[in-house]
């Protein structure tokens, strides 16, 4: 090869690169927001009780979730309007009010296990008290989603998806046997004791009715910064503008899965291995890193806590305003100012509000977080039901519904997610 070509190679590989990463956005968001400290709690506490016994659902779930994701994004580029303004056109009001209230109350009890959680990192580093973190943090997100606009938002929290990188690191210093691990990663068993909770639990907290709703309503907020403020001129998407929607799902829930992975990979082969079984804190994890895998392992832990936090609470908060916004039909989004939106704004305030007062109320944040995941994993596929209808509706969707794989693939999500809560409660 001449050197002329080598140089003509080079720009074009490079060029190549730059517009598969161009088209990540809403779907690199969301699967990072899905390792939230929730999801690392539920994680940690999988490892932790049951050792490598659910490592196989690290690649069980990614197809599910990203099929969800993607059946979500779709209603959002094809309607113009967000997941609760198109099942507004499907099912009763009162159905929505219900919906919004239980994803209201969810995602604040999340908020305040995830900011408790951070702060707990954030003390470990630092030896402040947890409790000025908690508000300090709190405070600090929702001025800074209130007084900045979609665009920057969102490039913030793409770069904060580069925190999740900290898990894949902290799972190769602890020297696995990767013998041993690809085959528990390959062998399709449930627990006993216990197992089916956590199944749910894991579903619950990586196929989350919070990130049905987020989607959706980035993919209109995107419409709205390319300039298509009217409704009609949001309606409808190319088939270019779905596929590369369709990388940047599969890229976002790929890695949401992979960091699954490697926490419980990492807390199965610390924690479990030396009979540390119940952890009551994501501060309790790291400091039990230390001695069994080194103050490296225990800083990238702690650090990507606070990272995905940061990811991960305005996700929360603006899903829940999203869903009220287009149930009540207020004016609302990210793109908007405090003046123009103040009942959007004040639901991301509340809920914020709740997280930080749930520090003072003595609430194990594991637990909570362990329990409001298994509470996403009841409720969410009662959600799939609709959007399923939603989504298959050539009226609603405009002559463009979901694929029949993707009905297909939901439909088998559905009935999954309901056989483990019926499982989890028979047994």
């Amino acid at each position: 090869m001449t050197q002329q070509n080598a140089m003509t190679e080079k720009p074009a590989k490079i060029g190549f690169l730059r517009s598969q990463l161009n088209k990540l956005g809403p779907g690199l968001i969301a699967g990072a927001a899905d390792d939230d400290p929730s999801g690392i709690a539920t994680y940690s506490v999988a490892g932790a009780q049951f050792g490598l016994g659910l490592l196989w659902l690290s690649w069980f779930s990614w197809p599910l979730m990203a099929f969800v994701q993607m059946m979500c994004a779709r209603i959002g580029m094809v309607t113009g309007v967000g997941l609760a303004g198109a099942l507004r056109q499907r099912f009763p009001r009162p159905v929505l009010i219900v919906a919004c209230f239980a994803l209201l109350a969810a995602n604040s009890i999340n908020v305040g296990a995830d900011l408790s959680g951070m702060a707990d990192a954030a003390e470990l580093l630092t030896g402040i008290s947890s409790h000025v973190y908690v508000v300090l943090l709190g405070g600090l997100i929702s001025y800074a989603v209130i007084r900045f606009r979609y665009h920057h938002v969102a490039n913030v929290l793409k770069w904060l998806a580069l925190t999740l990188v900290a898990y894949i690191v902290t799972g190769f210093l602890v020297k696995p046997q990767w013998g041993a691990v690809f085959s528990a990663f390959a062998h399709i068993s449930i627990p006993a004791n216990g197992g089916f909770g956590m199944v749910v639990a894991i579903l619950g907290t990586t196929i989350s009715p919070y990130l049905f709703f987020w989607q959706a309503a980035q993919e209109v907020e995107e419409q709205k910064a390319m300039g298509r403020r009217m409704l009609k001129s949001r309606q409808h998407a190319t088939t270019k503008e779905i596929k590369d929607r369709v990388f940047d799902v599969a890229f976002g829930t790929l890695s949401s899965n992979v960091v699954m992975f490697f926490v419980i990979l990492c807390t199965a082969l610390t924690l479990n291995a030396n009979g540390m079984t119940t952890i009551t804190s994501s501060k309790e994890v790291a400091e039990a890193l230390r001695p069994l895998a080194g103050n490296g392992a225990m800083l990238l832990y702690t650090v990507g806590i606070v990272g995905v936090g940061l990811l991960a609470i305005p996700t929360l908060t603006g899903s829940a305003a999203y869903a009220f916004s287009e149930t009540f039909h207020w004016r609302g989004g990210l793109d908007e100012k405090w003046r123009r939106a103040r009942a959007f704004y004040g639901i991301i305030i509340f809920s914020t509000l709740i997280g930080i007062a749930m520090d003072w109320l003595s609430i194990n944040p594991v637990a909570a977080l362990y329990w409001t995941a298994v509470i996403n994993g009841v409720l969410a596929p009662f959600l799939l039901v609709g959007i399923l209808m939603v989504a298959r509706d050539q009226k609603i969707m405009l002559g463009q519904p979901s694929s029949i794989v993707s009905q297909v693939v939901v439909g088998i999500t559905i009935i999954l997610m309901f056989g483990a809560a019926v499982a989890m409660f028979l047994t």
